[in-house]
């Protein structure tokens, strides 16, 4: 089923990302990853193994400081299990980042028209395809990340559950759920995302819960805002 867990905010995201996967394991998964961010500096790791061997190989920079941080759990639907399959994806730019749950339907479709635009594609994963159609919409436009992501989503069938960063908007978090569920957590240092609660329980109680078809903005100033994906109407989160 995949898990999903991210944080913007003034603590220090390792161990809410990790102990927060480590709750998500009931979900079953092959193969784990962890994207971290602190304007410069990043830090990407991918294991096709357990989570305990992801954090074994964290744990070599566990001093690195991070305002932003993703991990996710992965299934395999698209592609065998592998480290080059597991999430988080990086568009070509090298500047967005994206973890996702679901199936994008129509991913085949859209990787012709990427690799016909000369996109390398560097897994077997639907989720790739769709952090470089967030690339290419976004520089086709030059449109801000959360447009990109929208205008990205109208062009996609199927179901997903996602978190998408992009390093040139270092201070925010773009989350949205079509089919795939996603809670926002909230407390006085930042937010959390959750494929369910349990990841940010010892955290906090406070939650919204995404509804089909809605995304928000969590910004590291501690704004939200929350948006149908169809129409870009303003919601109340």
């Amino acid at each position: 089923m995949c898990g999903i867990v991210a944080y913007i905010g003034s603590k220090n995201p390792l161990p809410i990302l990790l102990d927060g996967l480590e709750k998500l394991e009931y979900r079953g998964y092959d193969s784990a990853g962890i994207f971290l961010y602190r304007n410069p500096k990043e830090m990407l790791a991918k294991v096709a193994d357990k989570v305990s061997v992801l954090r074994m190989v964290v744990d070599r920079q566990s001093k690195f400081e991070a305002t932003i941080g993703l991990v996710h759990t992965r299934w395999a639907t698209h592609g065998s299990p592998t480290t080059s399959n597991a999430h988080p994806h990086i568009s070509n730019s090298g500047e967005i980042v994206l973890v996702h749950n679901g199936i994008i339907e129509n991913y085949d479709a859209l990787k012709k028209e990427l690799l016909k635009k000369g996109y390398q594609l560097y897994s077997e994963t639907d989720s790739e395809v769709l952090v470089n159609l967030i690339q290419d919409v976004q520089q086709a436009a030059q449109l801000p990340i959360h447009k990109a992501v929208q205008q990205a989503l109208d062009r996609v069938i199927g179901a997903y559950g996602l978190v998408v960063f992009d390093k040139k908007k270092a201070k925010q978090m773009i989350v949205a759920r079509l089919g795939s569920p996603l809670v926002i957590g909230i407390d006085n240092s930042g937010f959390y995302v959750g494929s369910d609660p349990t990841p940010f329980l010892a955290y906090t109680k406070s939650a919204i819960y995404l509804k089909d078809g809605e995304m928000a903005q969590l910004g590291l100033d501690k704004k939200i805002e929350v948006r149908r994906i169809k129409n870009d109407e303003k919601l109340n989160p």
